[in-house]
């Protein structure tokens, strides 16, 4: 018996491990350790969502398979009809399956790095062929060349995240209106929205535009803004056309109870995520001054929970080694083209700028 060929050289999804892992590295326990290093929400879930965790009538019975009540919750709060909306278990999921009934062995897709690492990964695992159309050197699209791929290969879809991973940058309205005019499907991903400079991103995001158009999905997470990274909980408003197969080739009971609950209490009270994400994003300002001021880390203005910094004049993986090891701080480095000499550092409390900064100016 042989694993299929394509898949005997696919190289392996680097995650960011948990507190525990990373705690009993260095020697520190978890209460030690300051994980700025995977753009998880450090303020966790609301109160609320505890609340409702602990008290789930019935976590011993087989959840929704249409997740109903969730995507309703949804339908209230993207101002999508719930029949274009499909709740997954996390973003990634819902990016795994699109690809497994849209693409056949060699087909084309295009992707713009950096950025996301799961939209090659997943490429590959489903025997795609990846075109990367690389940004320029501030992170822009470089649409010539993206115009120039679509109609060279005529690949079948096109993934874009915006804001970008791992740079926080937010794409221009105008862009987004150019990408969509191409002959392909365009796969909006807006895993961070809510942290741009807006009320959750609400006039930011394409959502809306999905019931209208038949080239293009957003998908949409809760794991950054709502704090529920560890429970897996995404979504995606699809066209129509799609829809149907999507039903048919996803996991039956793909929502877990835990998730969807956790969830709809989150949707039911956004004015206190709000107040959230302010915290995170009044902090992401002070941050970013204060990164300034470091004379090896040059930072680059972010729409994100998270800012990316080139390191000038000294090696970045070392220094990320040494944060963790001598502070006790986790940051990400990105062992790839063109961000060999930067460092990601998400935005956490005040107590985590200030522990950050200390360890950087020492």
């Amino acid at each position: 018996m042989k694993i299929r060929k394509h898949l005997e050289s696919l190289p392996p999804y680097t995650p960011i491990e948990p507190f525990e892992v990373l705690s009993a590295r260095i020697g520190r326990t978890p209460d030690q350790i300051v994980k700025l290093d995977a753009n998880e929400n450090p303020y966790g879930p609301l109160p609320a969502v505890r609340e409702a965790l602990g008290s789930m009538d019935f976590p011993h019975i087989y959840p929704d398979p249409e997740s109903r009540a969730l995507r309703k919750s949804l339908e209230q709060f993207t101002g999508v009809s719930a029949e274009y909306l499909l709740a997954g278990s996390g973003a990634d999921e819902l990016l795994d399956l699109l690809m497994r009934f849209l693409l056949e062995p060699n087909d084309y897709i295009i992707s713009c790095p950096p950025t996301f690492g799961m939209y090659s990964f997943d490429a590959e695992l489903n025997a795609a062929r990846m075109i990367e159309v690389s940004r320029n050197t501030d992170f822009s699209l470089d649409m010539d060349s993206i115009r120039k791929a679509v109609e060279t290969y005529q690949p079948k879809i096109l993934f874009i995240a915006s804001p970008n991973n791992p740079d926080g940058s937010l794409l221009d309205k105008n862009i987004i209106d150019e990408l969509l005019a191409l002959p392909l499907l365009i796969v909006l991903d807006e895993a961070y929205i809510e942290f741009a400079d807006d009320d959750l991103g609400a006039s930011l995001s394409r959502i809306r535009e999905v019931p209208s158009r038949e080239n293009l999905v957003v998908l949409r997470t809760f794991s950054k803004w709502a704090g529920l990274a560890g429970l897996r909980i995404g979504y995606g408003a699809f066209p129509s056309w799609l829809m149907p197969t999507l039903w048919k080739a996803k996991q039956p009971y793909n929502v877990n109870m835990a998730a969807s609950v956790a969830a709809q209490v989150s949707l039911e009270n956004t004015d206190q995520l709000i107040k959230v994400v302010e915290l995170l994003k009044t902090e992401r300002k002070r941050l970013f001054d204060e990164l300034q001021l470091i004379p090896f880390l040059k930072p680059y203005p972010t729409q994100s929970n998270f800012i990316l910094c080139q390191v000038i004049g000294r090696d970045a993986s070392e220094l990320k080694t040494k944060l963790a090891q001598e502070h006790g701080i986790f940051i990400r480095y990105f062992n790839k083209p063109g961000l060999r000499d930067h460092i990601r550092i998400s935005v956490g409390r005040p107590e985590d700028t200030n522990t950050l900064i200390k360890a950087l100016k020492e």
